[in-house]
């Protein structure tokens, strides 16, 4: 029962089976039987835990066990206090409302590897970084937030899962790492 913590690239589709124009996971890990416990879009970046267990896999990604997982968002624009308090606070997206989070700005991260390609930016628009801690994760949820109060996401960096965090297991683009999962 492997537990593998994987650092997913800019651009790769997390799924197994082959796509036409993009890397998948297979590209990076060739272990039998193993299945992402919930995914990343292929814009977005960072930690995604996979395993052959189902009911870990059940309990890491099913909605009801409101595993927290924590976001860092380069965002267009500098945040002003009302737009944080939006982000924390319930937000309408039209299909649904979002779960409240902690949501609160930050200081670029040093540590962070360059994205492939580079992010597009404008010389006359700022951008800021949110740090963004769900216990939710809605398809394009992060972005929508973002987006509903006026801060479009330019890059966006998965962190943290639970108690597993890229802190603790400093992963490139690219990497796994097999951790015991208890």
């Amino acid at each position: 029962m492997p537990l593998i913590l994987f650092n997913k690239p800019y651009s790769v589709m997390c799924q197994f089976s082959p796509h036409p124009d993009r890397q998948t996971l297979g590209d990076y890990i060739a272990i039998p039987g193993i299945y992402p416990a919930g995914r990343l879009d292929a814009d977005s970046e960072g930690l995604v835990l996979l395993t052959d267990d189902g009911k870990l896999q059940h309990e890491l990604s099913h909605p009801e066990r409101k595993q927290a997982k924590t976001y860092i968002v380069q965002v267009e624009g500098k945040p002003d206090a009302a737009q944080l308090a939006r982000l924390g606070a319930p937000l309408d997206l039209g299909d649904f409302t979002t779960q409240p989070c902690h949501a609160r700005q930050i200081a670029a991260p040093e540590w962070l590897w360059p994205r492939n390609p580079p992010i597009r930016q404008r010389a006359n628009s700022p951008t800021s970084w949110l740090a963004l801690t769900l216990t939710e994760g809605k398809n394009r949820q992060v972005r929508r937030m973002t987006a509903a109060v006026g801060l479009p996401t330019l890059r966006l960096v998965r962190i943290a899962i639970g108690s597993f965090t890229l802190e603790n297991y400093p992963l490139l683009p690219g990497e796994w790492q097999e951790v015991d999962a208890n």
